[in-house]
């Protein structure tokens, strides 16, 4: 072969390769369906109308037949406030326990809003007043003193100046006097630059989405003057098992395509049993109300069940025959209860016996969790 003759590469799509897609690239074909059917009006810097935000979390099917699936199961008055009160001036607080989807609807939010979930502050116990204002790069700052070309911004301002929305995750992880800085932003909506005696103002279309939840430790309890500022939303756990199980089924699909695995979950029984399970457990009683039991100290929330599955879809898929089985769900179920290696190993074994050892259809998973312990 000739120099003339060397054959032509072609540059892999970036996307390929890609754990998970931000919300507005997985979903870019629901949401250029809704905006060409969407004629209702727009708040200032909307992608889309408060309707057709609503849709695309809730899912139906538009008037070309496009199907919009749903991104959130529950009642749809909740996503109607949601959506309502970022079309005010108000910034949005989605409370919950851990696992009720409140950074799933967060970054669907700014999806659908803005066309960007990538503006995010991820609250921690270090998270520096720099995340929520602006830094320096100090190279310049030494070099040429304080100018707009040495500031550093924070998603925060990027959000105010391109009228977009940011996301701020587990607001309560971030320390009380750093939370107090969202306060001359979310009244006044302005971000004061001392050094440059100047601000910025933050452009139409701005606005802040938090998570926060009250249930893990090093919570910071948000200051009144702060807590003002938002309109606060709790997002509940799923009423009954049947929307559990739906919540379940659609996300642990969705990431067993995104990790190639192909197991079919459309009709097994499993996702019900680890669902029945959590209920039980969080809530300290059997579901027909015959039985009390204790609980753990974890708090068994729909996204744990999603990981249990999840787990056991990867063992089916790659060390059996791709039907999950009780042997592929126990160790995950095990893992998840016993958080306490003491305490939470006799709550979960006085469940196996005094409950899931009583049910004639769950003894293989009786059996399999038994010998696992």
């Amino acid at each position: 072969m000739t120099v003339s003759e060397s054959p032509t590469t072609t540059a892999p799509d970036p996307s390929g390769d890609v754990l998970r897609l931000h919300a507005e690239d997985e979903y870019a074909h629901e949401l250029a369906a809704l905006a060409a059917v969407d004629d209702r009006p727009r708040p200032p810097q909307w992608r889309l109308s408060p309707w057709a935000v609503t849709t695309y979390l809730l899912g139906g099917t538009l008037e070309d037949g496009t199907e919009i699936s749903a991104k959130y199961i529950g009642a749809r008055r909740l996503m109607e406030i949601a959506v309502a009160s970022l079309a005010t001036d108000r910034a949005l607080l989605l409370l919950g326990v851990p696992g009720t989807a409140k950074s799933w609807v967060s970054e669907h939010l700014a999806a659908a809003i803005s066309g960007n979930s990538g503006l995010v502050v991820q609250g921690t116990a270090g998270t520096p007043e720099e995340s929520l204002r602006f830094g320096w790069n100090y190279a310049r700052l030494l070099a040429e003193g304080p100018s707009r070309e040495a500031l550093v911004p924070s998603p925060v301002m990027r959000a105010m100046e391109s009228g977009a929305l940011v996301r701020i995750e587990e607001l309560t992880r971030i320390p009380a006097d750093v939370q107090d800085a969202l306060i001359s932003i979310l009244s006044e909506k302005t971000l004061p630059i001392p050094e440059l005696d100047s601000e910025i103002q933050a452009r139409r279309g701005f606005n802040v989405i938090a998570t926060a939840n009250n249930r893990d430790k090093g919570v910071n309890e948000l200051s009144s003057a702060l807590k003002r500022r938002f309109n606060t939303l709790v997002l509940p756990l799923p009423d009954t098992v049947a929307e559990e199980v739906d919540i379940v089924r659609s996300r642990v699909a969705s990431i067993g395509r995104s990790l190639e695995l192909p197991a079919d979950l459309a009709a097994t029984p499993e996702i019900e049993r680890v669902v029945t399970i959590f209920r039980e457990l969080r809530g300290g009683m059997t579901l027909n109300q015959r039985t009390t039991v204790k609980s753990p100290s974890s708090t068994l929330s729909t996204a744990e069940a999603i990981s249990v599955m999840t787990n056991g879809v990867a063992l089916a898929t790659h060390f059996g025959d791709g039907v999950i089985r009780a042997e592929d769900l126990a160790a995950g179920l095990t893992g998840a209860v016993v958080k306490d290696p003491v305490q939470d190993r006799i709550v979960w074994q006085e469940y196996l016996e005094t409950v899931v050892k009583d049910r004639p259809e769950w003894t293989d998973l009786y059996r399999a969790c038994r010998e696992l312990s």
